[in-house]
């Protein structure tokens, strides 16, 4: 069986990008060597590889965790079931925090609370060199895979990470940023969410109590009492909360809500007073 012969077969059951994703993982090649090589011969152990991982894509399971990487903010992350998926939306998270760092007197002194693969944490820490970065999570399986990542990156001697419930384990050290992308998916939204997500997820990264919001109950008073005089809160959330989460950061300073790229608001800023 050629490659090319092998991917008109995957595809259906799985879109045929997907396929030839899946394909040139295992090749460790680009997508440029398809169209020279879509005549090379595979090896029997190679297509049986290949056609088990088409079979798990088929059953739903995110593509990201069959090749173990997702790209974020430029970095390559690995991935695995213990952490969330990156997603695109976050960057916009990424980009707030350095607007707003770039106006201050260096070093920031910034904590990525609920940090799963590490990707805001080591996004921050590549475009904000003297920044000190600061990782917390709940899940030691997910730290392990962003200490992971920080050493793949160079940077595991700039982000320090900790095992942390939000941020109980800080007591009275302070920051200049805490940054946030918590669990914001209502329980009863399960029903309506894509397999990829709702079978293979993590539950603790996605959902949050009846409406969504317990997270930020918890963690919006906590990252007051965290961060000095004029530091910033950034938060990413979902859709329809951008109401509550005004309410709950009554008594902030220079709220501010940012849309996505649907145009959807997304992220919220406000500083300590």
């Amino acid at each position: 069986m050629t490659v090319q012969q092998a991917i008109s077969a995957a595809s259906p059951p799985i879109a045929r990008r997907d396929a030839e994703t899946l394909l040139l993982h295992l090749l460790q090649q680009g997508r440029a060597w398809l169209f020279t090589h879509a005549d090379e011969e595979l090896g029997e152990e190679l297509r049986v590889e290949f056609f088990e991982l088409v079979a798990r894509r088929a059953a739903r399971e995110p593509l990201q965790y069959l090749t173990g990487t997702q790209e974020f903010y430029g970095l390559e992350l690995k991935v695995t079931p213990a952490t969330l998926i990156p997603r695109p939306e976050t960057e916009l998270l990424v980009e707030a925090v350095l607007a707003w760092a770039a106006q201050q007197a260096p070093p920031v002194a910034v904590i990525d609370v609920g940090t799963g693969t590490g990707a805001i944490a080591l996004a921050i820490a590549t475009h904000l060199p003297q920044a000190q970065v600061v990782a917390c999570d709940f899940s030691a399986a997910a730290l392990a895979v962003a200490q992971q990542n920080a050493t793949r990156l160079g940077l595991s001697g700039r982000v320090q990470f900790a095992e942390s419930d939000l941020l109980a384990a800080y007591g009275s050290v302070r920051f200049d940023v805490v940054v946030s992308n918590p669990p914001y998916i209502p329980a009863g939204d399960a029903a309506e969410m894509q397999p990829e997500v709702r079978d293979f997820e993590p539950h603790t990264a996605l959902f949050a109590g009846s409406d969504g919001l317990e997270v930020y109950r918890r963690l919006i008073p906590q990252a007051k009492a965290a961060l000095r005089l004029g530091g910033l809160l950034a938060m990413e959330f979902g859709y329809g909360q951008r109401e509550a989460l005004a309410e709950l950061l009554t008594g902030w300073e220079e709220v501010r809500f940012l849309d996505d790229y649907a145009g959807i608001p997304r992220v919220v800023l406000a500083t300590s007073g």
